[in-house]
């Protein structure tokens, strides 16, 4: 009313000029956002001069300074696994990240590697807040400190963080009797929810594969899509959705640069923008401080305790992830090897997901103890169970059900052989199995050894459950500790790839 009074006769007419005029487009206004996410950081430390959190810090401080309208969110996995996690269950991790805090965290499924009390204390000494909209006590009721939906209003602009976890969680992880809503699903309603209330910016901020990631990218839901899962890079826009696959252990960082453009439209506010990856090797940062002195402390306690020699390989040993989730390894083999020799079974199994090293080691290599923790982060317990050998197969029938995944399931054994036909149905892909030179007996009972993980339906086991527990959790050693007795026992160690898994068109 002030601005009408004012107005004089001749701006009177030049609004009624206008009136016979088309209309023109309103003024826009014009927001830089910056999006930077990270995922899968395991590791503390750089690996040849690249990744660790001392960079990841860097470039988060850096961002930040550059751009007050940033916001920085992680998508899943760094309590475990990794070296330190299996002396502090992630502790480095939260220390770290609370130097440089998130907007927002979203749990992976490593999360839960040490079970939900343990992911519940971290998330208490966090700075920063953790959400998912599709984890819930087991009642569907909220789980303390665990967030939703965040709206946050940055350089005017609505901007709303969708946090989804990846539904599978309780088949890979210790997720105990939590519940896991469908994360395709629950994510884009949530979306659509998001924008009905008024976001102008609607964000993904995911753990999960790449597969629930392109229909999600489908959806059209969101404006942009940070997921982690896959330990793997990658960036797209299709024109509607942005999407960064975020690396791993913060190797590769891209910071996403939304230039939105604000206006208006028949009397409505118009939101348009346009995205702008940028690559950071992060090879080429210099670490945080503050970061870098922790960083070398952590190692130097690391250092003392872990440089130790326990004995020689005399044949390579090879722990890749393609090869421990695909066919027999020379690691497997030793591990399992490990394993039914510290408990007398008859038969072990290791799921090559617990593997984790990604790595050869030459003939001759003088194995640490940091060698075998590397291999074997997650603090798990050997154990031994009695079953009759139908179970025993279907569990083998698990263990390979998802070999043209990579899944994290797949057996290296010891005590037996089996022949797998990877073109055959789920279910129905392995025969031949033989127990001690004989062939398996259904109805026999057999002490098979597997990591207490698998044997509580880890990795999609049950098989393995009903059984007699002859050496339960409490009376295990773990995984690791096993591997380095039977090491530091025999002084030399020379497993080669003898045949234990045949495998049918190759």
């Amino acid at each position: 009313m002030l601005r009408l009074s004012r107005l004089s006769i001749r701006s009177v007419s030049t609004i009624a000029l206008a009136a016979l005029m088309p209309a023109l487009p309103a003024m826009a206004d014009t927001v830089k956002l910056t999006f930077l996410g990270v995922g899968d950081v395991y590791n503390y430390a750089e690996e040849d001069g690249r990744g660790g959190f001392a960079r990841l810090n860097a470039v988060a401080k850096a961002e930040r300074a550059a751009n007050p309208n940033t916001l920085y969110v992680f998508d899943g996995d760094m309590l475990s696994p990794s070296i330190m996690s299996g002396f502090d269950k992630g502790q480095n991790t939260i220390d770290f990240t609370n130097l440089v805090p998130f907007d927002i965290a979203v749990p992976g499924n490593h999360e839960f590697d040490f079970g939900p009390e343990n992911f519940y204390e971290k998330m208490k000494a966090s700075k920063y807040p953790w959400a998912a909209i599709n984890i819930t006590n087991d009642d569907g009721s909220a789980i303390e400190g665990l967030g939703g939906v965040m709206v946050k209003e940055v350089g005017g602009l609505k901007v709303a963080l969708i946090p989804v976890a990846q539904d599978t969680s309780p088949e890979v992880a210790s997720t105990g009797s939590l519940k896991f809503l469908p994360t395709v699903d629950t994510a884009i309603a949530a979306a659509e929810k998001a924008r009905e209330e008024g976001a102008d910016i609607v964000v993904g901020v995911v753990q999960t594969d790449m597969e629930n990631d392109r229909a999600l990218i489908k959806s059209h839901k969101f404006d942009l899509i940070l997921s982690g899962d896959d330990h793997s890079y990658a960036t797209a826009y299709d024109g509607v959705t942005a999407y960064v696959e975020t690396s791993i252990d913060g190797q590769f960082l891209t910071p996403v640069d939304l230039t939105v453009e604000v206006g208006e439209k028949d009397g409505k506010k118009t939101v348009s923008w346009t995205p702008a990856f940028r690559f950071i090797d992060t090879a080429a940062v210099e670490p945080d401080p503050d970061s870098q002195k922790l960083a070398e402390e952590l190692t130097k306690k690391l250092d003392d305790t872990l440089n130790v020699e326990i004995g020689t390989t005399d044949t390579p040993l090879d722990s890749r992830r393609n090869v421990v989730r695909a066919e027999e390894s020379t690691m497997g083999d030793l591990i399992a090897d490990a394993m039914r020799a510290a408990t007398g079974a008859d038969v072990a199994i290791m799921n090559g997901g617990g593997i984790r090293a990604d790595r050869t080691y030459d003939a001759g290599t003088k194995l640490t103890r940091r060698d075998i923790l590397t291999e074997l982060p997650f603090g798990n317990v050997t154990v031994v169970t009695e079953l009759p050998g139908s179970q025993l197969l279907l569990a083998l029938e698990n263990g390979v059900s998802q070999v043209e995944k990579g899944a994290g399931r797949f057996p290296q054994v010891s005590g037996m052989t089996f022949t797998m036909d990877p073109s055959a149905e789920a279910g129905a892909r392995v025969s031949e199995v033989m127990v001690a030179g004989a062939p398996l007996d259904v109805d026999k009972l057999y002490k098979v050894a597997v990591n207490d993980y698998i044997l509580g339906g880890g990795d999609g086991y049950a098989a393995l459950g009903g059984g007699k527990i002859i050496t339960g959790t409490g009376g295990g050693n773990l995984v690791a500790t096993d591997v380095m007795n039977y090491v530091e026992k025999a002084g030399k160690v020379a497993p080669t790839v003898e045949g234990r898994i045949k495998i049918l068109g190759q």
